[in-house]
């Protein structure tokens, strides 16, 4: 056993438990209903599997990007800004401030484990969208999640780009656990390409991470995307990656 948890709420969110540290993904605890961004509109289709009161108190919110609704929206916000400390982007520090602390590509946190020890955070480079989507889409972060004695852990956010996948095995070396945002997002906002991974560039990613266990997130629970988790099981399937797939169910506990 890796001793790793992780507990899906639904869409991007999940409670990451290692190291005796709970951190939370990209905190989202609205209903469904409608966001409207610009001349588009963003639909939230289900509603969190569990409540911030069920959840409770965590020690690290790990934000990728501040500026959608279906990786923070409303109540994601206001239990963001009651945390001890979030990690995120230099804009969304900007943007939120309190308990926001910017992190840059390949800088890390040390956050002391209750039995001793550290967990360091480092922020790893992501793109939400093909190359030269930057000026649309705003900045985004991924993670890596490491220590003495723990599972190495990759958090994509939403990165689309195998580049950077590639960029960030090779740094770091083979993971014990991704957790890769999926979906293939579509929107008007770029209207030709997708903003997450697709199923089968998730199973790539897995591969170029040697990933021992895939746990994808982001790929349901809001209207733009367009792929789900059959083409997840059939991507991973053709890649022969099948035994890596956990698939979570909403409110479910994942134990690695």
């Amino acid at each position: 056993m890796l001793g790793i948890g992780i507990t899906y709420l639904g869409g991007p969110t999940a409670l990451i438990e290692t190291g005796g540290l709970r951190l939370l993904v990209d905190p989202t605890f609205d209903p469904p209903g409608e966001y409207r961004i610009g001349s588009r509109t963003l639909t939230k289709t289900t509603g969190p599997a569990l409540s911030a009161a069920q959840i409770g108190s965590v020690d690290v919110v790990l934000l990728s990007h501040d500026q959608h609704p279906d990786n923070l929206d409303h109540a994601g916000r206001a239990y963001l800004l009651r945390a001890p400390l979030a990690l995120s982007t230099r804009s969304a520090q900007q943007r939120l401030g309190g308990p926001v602390r910017a992190l840059s590509s390949w800088e890390s946190h040390e956050a002391a484990r209750p039995g001793g020890g550290t967990l360091r955070i480092t922020a790893v480079p992501a793109l939400h969208g093909p190359e030269g989507s930057e000026p649309l889409v705003g900045e985004v972060t991924g993670f890596v999640l490491d220590g003495d004695g723990l599972p190495a852990v990759y958090v994509s956010g939403d990165n689309a780009s195998l580049r950077l996948v590639t960029e960030i095995a090779e740094r770091f070396g083979p993971m014990d656990v991704a957790v890769l945002f999926a979906g293939a997002a579509r929107t008007p906002l770029v209207p030709d390409a997708p903003l997450t991974l697709t199923s089968m560039q998730a199973a790539q990613a897995a591969e170029r991470l040697a990933a021992r266990h895939v746990v994808p997130v982001h790929f349901e629970h809001w209207a733009h995307f367009t792929q789900d988790a059959d083409t997840l099981r059939g991507a991973f399937a053709t890649a022969g990656l099948a035994s890596r797939l956990h698939l979570p169910t909403p409110g479910g506990r994942i134990q690695l």
